[in-house]
């Protein structure tokens, strides 16, 4: 038997299951400590990518928000501005409206001033030429103190009578001198040429052809002119007794008529 077969045998004893678990609950614990950390150092490690994927979404929306601001105020100065054009066109069309108006009334009131003043002076003339013929119809009823008959006259005066007379009955066409047919100028320049007197063609020229005289004081062989003088529109020879021959319109012709037929507006005498 051999000497050591009673002694305990050298290899170290084997450690207790405890021992073991408690070793392996430190390691485990010692992992997780790592695992954890592990996991804090890679969340960290993480954030800042986040954080660089999310600014540019933020920087983005943020642009188009303030491009859509940008917008708005753009389109509310422009209205803005339209709305002001709007008003200034608005104000000058009602101020030149206003002057419009004003330049109406006024045209219209010089208007109204004219008419008035060409009434005015119309029935001034009326009343004059109503006078004058009171004045003539008081001379053709008097005796022939104031109104020489046919009769009586004598030399060129009885002359031009009696041309005239000879042409009652005789066509009136304007522009015509005789022998068929007179105006009213052509007859009494043509009877007057009968007596060696040159007289001027148209009526307006024969109402100044000769001395003016009233119609109170109307002598046979005197003009008689309608209208005033210089501008007279028809003349006729005064024959006496309250009688004149003239050419007078188309339908009538050459006739002798008293002075109340066709009341004349002045006289010249030229005999």
């Amino acid at each position: 038997m051999s000497h050591t077969a009673h002694i305990r045998s050298h290899r170290k004893p084997r450690r207790s299951a405890s021992t073991l678990a408690m070793r392996a609950g430190v390691a485990g614990g010692v992992l997780g400590t790592l695992a954890v950390a592990g996991a804090s150092g890679s969340a960290n490690a993480a954030e800042p990518v986040t954080q660089t994927l999310e600014l540019p979404t933020l920087t983005a929306d943020l642009a188009a928000q303030t491009a859509q601001s940008a917008d708005a105020t753009q389109q509310a100065a422009a209205n803005y501005q339209l709305q002001a054009e709007r008003d200034a066109a608005a104000a000058n069309a009602a101020k030149q409206a206003k002057a419009d108006l004003a330049e109406a009334k006024q045209k219209a009131a010089d208007a109204k001033k004219k008419a008035d003043e060409a009434a005015r002076l119309e029935a001034a003339a009326r009343a004059s030429r109503n006078a004058e013929r009171t004045t003539l119809s008081a001379s053709a009823s008097t005796d022939s103190s104031t109104s020489t008959g046919s009769s009586t006259a004598t030399g060129s005066a009885a002359a031009v009578i009696s041309f005239v007379e000879a042409q009652i009955g005789k066509a009136y066409v304007s522009g015509a001198t005789g022998p068929s047919a007179y105006d009213c100028s052509g007859l009494v320049q043509t009877a007057f040429k009968q007596v060696g007197v040159s007289l001027p063609r148209v009526s307006q020229d024969q109402s100044t052809a000769g001395t003016q005289v009233s119609l109170s004081n109307l002598q046979p062989g005197d003009i008689l002119y309608w209208g005033s003088a210089g501008s007279a529109y028809h003349v006729a020879v005064y024959v006496g007794d309250g009688m004149f021959v003239g050419a007078q319109n188309p339908s009538s012709g050459v006739g002798e008529h008293p002075l109340s037929y066709d009341p004349p507006t002045g006289a010249v005498r030229v005999l």
